[in-house]
């Protein structure tokens, strides 16, 4: 009966982080703390790559959904979706040698920053601004995915809310295009976690089976009502998951 309710209670953590995860990303702030909460004797390790195994399933399909209604800039998402399986394997090797908490004070502020700046720009993502891709936007791109993936194998929290960001901020796309492709180069990096923690590290199969199957049923709901209600829906999304964000690191900086 333990076992059954274990099931149920991750298996719906992972419905509502496949939600929010296919609009903006964050559905880590769910999914991981419910994991580490349910099963306090596991491994970390064991548990980040388990919540890998179930994200993947749901990121993907969500990157399929808007592929169907939204153009995919191939010229931008591919390289960076390339430099991002790279650094999210660096990323991961990485925690073996450094703390990921140091991180915390930098992001915590980053992410302020971020909200800060989406809250005054009303327009920020309001309309696509585009130019046409070409070298430059690639390069970007690139960089973009090389510093966000190293980010995510490493530490993690607020992936797809910085690539939103930053695509939005530095290649002009509006929140819809920046969220597909934010998709694409987090189910890269994803790819890259899973693929170093396979080989490394005690997984949990039949969970994150059960799991990745409610994470899939979350994004198909959010994906679909990201696209049916667009940009202004998207951006409210953003803008409440990075406040929350901005409260979880808080709170895990100076109160814990």
């Amino acid at each position: 009966m333990e076992i059954e309710f274990l099931f149920l209670a991750l298996g719906l953590a992972a419905l509502f982080a496949g939600f929010v995860d296919s609009v903006v990303g964050g559905g880590g702030l769910i999914q991981l703390p419910a994991l580490f909460t349910a099963l306090p004797n596991a491994l970390p390790a064991t548990l980040f790559g388990t919540n890998k195994l179930a994200s993947i399933v749901g990121t993907t399909s969500a990157a399929i959904q808007y592929g169907r209604r939204v153009s995919i800039p191939w010229r931008v998402a591919l390289p960076g979706a390339a430099a991002a399986l790279v650094g999210s394997w660096y990323g991961a090797k990485a925690v073996a040698y450094l703390d990921p908490a140091i991180l915390r004070p930098l992001i915590l502020v980053l992410l302020v920053a971020v909200a800060a700046y989406t809250f005054i720009r009303k327009d920020l993502g309001a309309v696509s601004a585009e130019p046409a891709h070409g070298a430059r936007s690639a390069l970007l791109a690139a960089t973009i995915g090389a510093v966000i993936g190293f980010y995510d194998g490493f530490f993690g929290p607020g992936t797809g809310s910085f690539l939103i960001f930053l695509f939005i901020r530095f290649l002009g796309m509006d929140f819809l295009r920046a969220s597909v492709t934010a998709k694409i180069l987090n189910v890269a990096t994803n790819a890259a976690a899973i693929s170093f923690f396979v080989g490394n590290v005690e997984l949990l199969w039949k969970l994150a089976a059960v799991m990745a199957v409610c994470n899939l049923a979350g994004a198909l709901l959010g994906s679909r009502m990201a696209l049916k209600h667009g940009v202004v829906f998207v951006r409210k999304m953003f803008l409440a998951v990075v406040t929350v964000l901005i409260a979880r690191l808080a709170y895990d900086t100076f109160l814990r």
